[in-house]
């Protein structure tokens, strides 16, 4: 299964993120969203991004050339027909992913390989949605995408192993390191990571400790580089909210359960970095604690 041409649905910070990877390792490819616009911004941030690697030494002026030369703007989900491999990097909701492989496959080559960046979702679940289970993987990236160097790949029931060597070499290729994850909700980092978030939630609901407090203490206590709510609003707090609900619905296990603040912040539309507030304030010069 050789993979020449990548498409990437989904033009947000991980789609844009692993298009840039992906042209930067050589692929050709192709960069969907439904909204035009959205597409424009994702290529402006890869611009930027490029720009920034050629200042830091990280890119010559060459390779950021090329790397752009390589990404092109698919205007309808018919532009994918020619991929190899599609990763669909849409938001963490299990009915828009749906939707979009329902629209995507029957445009697709039959040995086309269909991936998900899905952050928690089953991919068992995902794949028998398509006419592809073989062929269907999870190849979640971290965020932001350049930066982080860990790639989990995650196998459905179905999954054939050709798949999973032609995602393994994908990924080794964006110099990226492989971690395999079994089909549980969350897979490893979130299993580990989102309880702890929402755990430092809890600790804020409970009057344990201020934003500044409990993010001071796991910086300077825990030799964390990030607050666990400076790293909550990085994510964006809906996404840490979807993925709480599916650890605790796929897992039933009450310790899974979203903080009830959690939910309040996502309900009031203050969803971290991405909006402008979160548990932070980012509107003026210097993020403020908004609790």
């Amino acid at each position: 299964m050789a993979i020449e041409t990548v498409g990437v649905i989904g033009a947000g910070q991980m789609g844009s993120g692993i298009a840039q990877v992906a042209a930067i390792a050589g692929y050709k490819v192709r960069f969907y969203d439904v909204s035009a616009d959205r597409i424009e911004a994702g290529l402006a941030t890869i611009s930027g991004n490029l720009a920034r690697s050629v200042s830091s030494g990280k890119l010559t002026e060459a390779e950021r050339h090329a790397a752009i030369g390589q990404i092109t703007a698919a205007n309808a989900i018919d532009d994918l027909a020619a991929a190899d491999l599609v990763i669909e990097a849409a938001t963490e909701d299990e009915t828009v992913k749906r939707k979009i492989f329902a629209q995507l496959c029957p445009v697709l080559n039959p040995t086309a390989i269909v991936a998900t960046n899905t952050s928690s979702i089953s991919i068992t679940r995902l794949a028998a949605q398509t006419d592809r289970p073989e062929r269907f993987i999870g190849i979640h990236f971290m965020n932001p995408v350049p930066a982080m160097k860990l790639v989990e790949l995650v196998r459905g029931i179905a999954t054939e192993d050709a798949t999973f060597e032609a995602a393994r070499d994908f990924v080794s290729k964006l110099d990226k390191t492989v971690t395999t994850a079994e089909d549980f909700p969350a897979f490893i980092v979130n299993r580990i990571l989102l309880p702890m978030i929402n755990e430092a939630i809890y600790t804020l609901y409970e009057g344990v400790g201020s934003v500044e407090a409990i993010d001071t203490a796991m910086k300077l206590g825990a030799n964390h580089p990030m607050g666990p709510l400076q790293l909550a609003d990085f994510i964006g707090l809906d996404t840490c909210l979807s993925i709480m609900q599916v650890l605790h619905d796929g897992l039933s296990d009450s310790k899974y359960r979203p903080c009830p603040l959690l939910v309040k912040y996502v309900e009031a539309g203050w969803l971290g970095r991405k909006v402008g507030r979160g548990f932070y304030d980012y509107r003026g010069e210097t993020p403020v604690p908004t609790r």
